[in-house]
């Protein structure tokens, strides 16, 4: 059996409508699946983490798409490897 690959993708920027819905189009057309997501609105200021399953995608090319999306949108988004943050936790 396979071992499930994650990544965690965060999104900050100015709220607007679409945010959710145009990253959830970018994992889905990637073939990646939304694990777990946590988003909040505060004084206007959009923030959001997400924990998605992308073992049957191309990590680069989900990056490109959320870094293309991220500018077409306004806000920053970033994608890391979740290893990362397990491996921090293991020294």
């Amino acid at each position: 059996m396979n071992e499930v690959k994650k990544a965690v993708i965060s999104v900050l920027g100015t709220d607007r409508k679409g945010i959710i819905a145009k990253v959830s189009a970018i994992l889905y057309e990637n073939d990646a699946n939304i694990l777990d997501i946590s988003q909040t609105i505060v004084s206007g200021l959009f923030s959001m983490i997400l924990i998605a399953d992308i073992s049957t995608c191309s990590f680069d090319a989900l990056k490109s798409g959320l870094d293309a999306l991220g500018a077409e949108l306004g806000v920053q988004i970033r994608i890391q490897r979740s290893e990362i943050f397990e491996a921090m936790h293991q020294i």
